[in-house]
């Protein structure tokens, strides 16, 4: 580990191979079934959280790491040999995993640990961790590392496009009728980030129109800029996301380099299985 470690959470849907490439630690979100409790990607992936969900026909609930959570992973990062940490929490707009690291940071006093409120989540977040990653390993201080993920996380976007309206509905957010008529319809809602939150951006019928309405939003966000990184999300269907990724290459100009990235049962949850998007960073 080097002298400045980066620490982040599972909202990142950061891929276990690059968290694992530049040593960074993932401090999992629980995922709640009653008193049964997982840690997401730890102890549950979104194949099996969705197989059980269908099986029992409710949703979990989930939880944002605890304060101790935190100080488990700073305590390991500086016997590891690390001076400072910067740690990179998904939005505190959706979750209090933000306060539960900045609580744990005052544990240890004195000590050099920044705690970052991305304002953002899946990959948006993932893209700034590496960010901060990248400039770590190259000898960057703290504050420049900061900077830098801050400056990604700025041009970073995300687009998604739900399969069903089912997990909705089972959520309450919207009711039983309204997802059956909308399935029946096959209604396929696109979401976007805004404000450090996944909305609802839009309603669209079919797959493939719901797929080349994401492609066009993406291709607008760009703006005749390019591209710099590139993720598929998806929710149990990888097979689904290439197939999403040739249609999207066909269109933009993509880096040759993408990651897949599950969006993990924290936020798998709230969408549901069948979901796919795309994580983008844009060119400054």
């Amino acid at each position: 580990m080097g002298k400045i470690a980066i620490i982040t959470d599972t909202d990142s849907s950061l891929p276990a191979e690059a968290a694992a490439a530049y040593c960074v630690y993932q401090v999992p979100v629980t995922v709640n079934f009653g008193q049964e409790v997982f840690e997401s990607n730890y102890e549950i992936d979104d194949r099996r959280l969705f197989e059980r969900i269908d099986r029992e026909g409710k949703l979990p609930t989930t939880a944002a790491p605890s304060p101790g959570a935190f100080i488990k992973a700073y305590q390991s990062a500086f016997e590891a040999g690390a001076e400072q940490i910067i740690c990179i929490c998904v939005s505190s707009q959706v979750s209090a995993t933000y306060t539960a690291a900045v609580t744990a940071s005052g544990e240890f006093p004195g000590q050099g640990i920044k705690v970052i409120d991305s304002l953002n989540l899946s990959m948006t977040q993932g893209f700034m961790v590496l960010a901060a990653a990248e400039a770590a390993r190259a000898g960057a201080s703290a504050d420049e590392i900061v900077a830098h993920a801050r400056q990604v996380g700025e041009r970073t976007h995300l687009y998604a496009a739900l399969a069903t309206l089912k997990y909705l509905a089972m959520s309450g957010r919207v009711s039983h009728l309204a997802a059956g008529v909308g399935n029946l319809l096959s209604v396929k809602p696109i979401l976007t980030l805004r404000d450090g939150k996944l909305e609802l951006l839009e309603k669209v019928r079919t797959r493939s129109k719901a797929w080349a309405r994401v492609i066009e939003l993406t291709e607008k966000e760009l703006q005749g800029r390019s591209m710099q990184q590139l993720s598929l999300l998806h929710v149990c269907a990888l097979d689904e996301a290439r197939e999403f990724e040739q249609l999207l290459r066909a269109r933009i100009p993509c880096p040759q380099k993408a990651f897949y990235a599950e969006l993990t049962p924290g936020l798998s949850v709230h969408s549901g299985s069948g979901a796919v998007g795309v994580a983008f960073v844009a060119e400054n």
